[in-house]
């Protein structure tokens, strides 16, 4: 399961819950993060590079892009040049328009994500007739980040975000919030706390597990070793073993 950073903890979440005997390495390119702010040809490149290396050091069954960036930028290039089932991370219009009363959706993801095309066709395929509102929200990784390294989570980037999301024409209307990038379930509460109770919101991470499980049905496993997690950046902050540990990875190593 491989992601920028700690982002794709939320996607492990819900595998877990679906898959628990299922061996995971969880991966995390922290020294590329963040990459909302990199070009699309160097996410691709990086991304593929990097997955084709750790690919052919770890021969999964299965790997998983948990990254809405680098899925919608990087999917089809990985899916080229990998010899596995990969499985991506897009932004979940659908059901987030399926969901809505008001007809207004906020989508908070990176700057990176939200200029894509990909996002376009979603929106035209699926949310026809209801008004979408874009808004990049690259201080939401930076609070998630330090949420699962133990650091107290800075109120004035959840309430950046959420200004961003009213400020536009019809936003006090938004009823329904994609979080389009994994880091951002994991401040949730903090975004529903200055959101209010009338506002939902919808993610990738469980349609993630349940495609993830399609693809190994029937499939055996068999833990030989404790799960673990793999960074490209050191050192490795103490603090954030507890926080892995919770999901399962019981140890971290540089990759």
């Amino acid at each position: 399961m491989f992601d920028s950073g700690v982002g794709g903890l939320s996607v492990l979440a819900e595998l877990r819950a679906l898959l628990p005997e299922a061996p995971v390495i969880y991966a995390a390119d922290n020294a590329g993060l963040p990459y909302g702010t990199k070009t699309e040809a160097e996410i691709a490149a990086r991304v593929a590079g990097l997955l084709g290396r750790m690919t052919e050091r770890f021969r999964p069954r299965l790997a998983c892009i948990a990254c809405n960036t680098a899925s919608t930028i990087a999917l089809s290039v990985v899916r080229d040049v990998l010899h596995v089932p990969i499985v991506g991370t897009v932004p979940a219009i659908k059901p987030a328009a399926a969901a809505t009363r008001t007809g207004v959706i906020g989508l908070l993801g990176t700057a990176a994500t939200i200029r894509q095309g990909y996002v376009d066709n979603l929106e035209h395929e699926f949310a026809q007739g209801k008004t979408l509102i874009r808004h990049a929200a690259p201080g939401l990784v930076a609070a998630a980040e330090a949420k699962l390294h133990g650091r107290p989570v800075d109120p004035a980037l959840i309430a950046e975000a959420v200004r961003g999301l009213r400020s536009h024409p019809a936003g006090e209307r938004i009823d329904t919030v994609v979080l389009a990038c994994t880091h951002f379930p994991l401040v949730r509460d903090e975004l529903a706390a200055v959101l209010g109770p009338e506002v939902g919101f919808v993610d990738g991470a469980a349609g993630i597990a349940r495609r993830i499980a399609s693809l190994t049905q029937g499939q055996q496993f068999a833990r030989t070793r404790p799960d673990y997690a793999v960074f490209t950046g050191g050192p490795l902050d103490g603090q954030l073993l507890p926080a892995l540990a919770r999901y399962g990875l019981e140890r971290a190593e540089l990759f």
